[in-house]
């Protein structure tokens, strides 16, 4: 009697009773939601980058076209895509997008990596699974005592100086060209075996048209020359080689040649006659050997053969 009394008093003293301290409670609990959803609103993160990876299932050897759409990009900086320890360019192909390209290759190990996608200030990891894929196996056995040719350092040089290049400007436009009317005789990513011994580091790196000794090697896709190399310079493995530089990243050699119709600087076309079938340097016979390097890498220019990269 007494605490309900003194409750009763109480409740009189501050002026309201418990039907008023209901509704106010109610009222305060609404302000509450309110004011709980406003700093959510204000608070939601920056659209994330918008990432598309072709193709969607890569395989070893394949060429992965990252492109990447910025809603405010940064006119300092493009974006970059980092895959393991390495990190590649991203380069502008449309407004507000950018396409790097991330080479894989035989000597990798298939399953799943991270690209690590940075531009707008923010960064997207996306989980890429790059399946396995088999590739044909030589078995060669070299008699005692036989040595290979050794590469000049000139030549070593100059070759990776080319492989290296990463120009902004985006040359090629549709499907390559088949650089040589031969058959193919090799093709790209064989393994060997040297007396026995499986050599690790080796692969075929690029591809091998039978050619007749002479006839004609063309450009399969636009670009600037920006390797010219003969014989009489050092270039003992390559031999009479043509690099050209197809921009972002992009570049094709052609080795072996036994003549050579362009210099350092040409702008070729796609189909334009750059040399001759020939077989100098490290060769047994006459053939066209075709590589193309994304990013210093060798990868399968057949996907570049039989579908458009932008």
């Amino acid at each position: 009697m007494i605490e309900n009394s003194a409750s009763s008093s109480n409740k009189k003293l501050l002026g309201f009773d418990v039907k008023s301290l209901t509704a106010n409670r109610r009222a305060i609990n609404m302000l509450k939601g309110i004011f709980a959803v406003l700093p959510l609103t204000f608070a939601l993160p920056v659209e994330a980058l918008q990432v598309k990876v072709t193709p969607t299932n890569p395989k070893l050897g394949d060429t992965l076209s990252v492109e990447i759409n910025l809603d405010n990009p940064d006119n300092s900086t493009n974006p970059t895509v980092a895959s393991g320890k390495n990190t590649y360019p991203a380069f502008e192909i449309a407004p507000n997008q950018y396409r790097a390209f991330v080479p894989t290759t035989p000597l990798e190990k298939a399953g799943t990596r991270t690209l690590r996608v940075t531009g707008d200030g923010q960064v997207q990891n996306l989980a890429v699974n790059v399946l396995n894929r088999k590739f044909p196996v030589q078995r060669i056995t070299l008699p005692p005592g036989k040595a290979g040719v050794d590469a000049t350092e000139h030549e070593l040089k100059r070759v990776a100086a080319f492989k290296a290049l990463q120009t902004p400007q985006k040359y090629w436009n549709g499907v390559f060209l088949k650089p040589n009317a031969g058959r193919m005789s090799t093709t790209y990513g064989v393994r060997r075996y040297y007396n026995g011994t499986f050599a690790k580091d080796y692969y075929h790196r690029g591809l091998d048209y039978a050619g007749g000794a002479g006839s004609s090697v063309i450009a399969p896709a636009p670009g600037r020359v920006a390797l010219v190399g003969r014989v009489s310079q050092g270039f003992r493995v390559h031999g009479n080689v043509v690099g050209i530089d197809h921009g972002q990243g992009v570049t094709s050699i052609f080795m072996h040649l036994s003549r050579i119709n362009v210099k350092e600087g040409d702008f070729v076309k796609a189909g334009q006659l750059i040399g001759a079938v020939g077989s100098t340097g490290a060769s047994t016979g006459p053939h066209l050997h075709w590589g193309l390097y994304v990013n210093g890498q060798s990868v399968d220019p057949t996907p570049w053969r039989t579908k458009v990269v932008k």
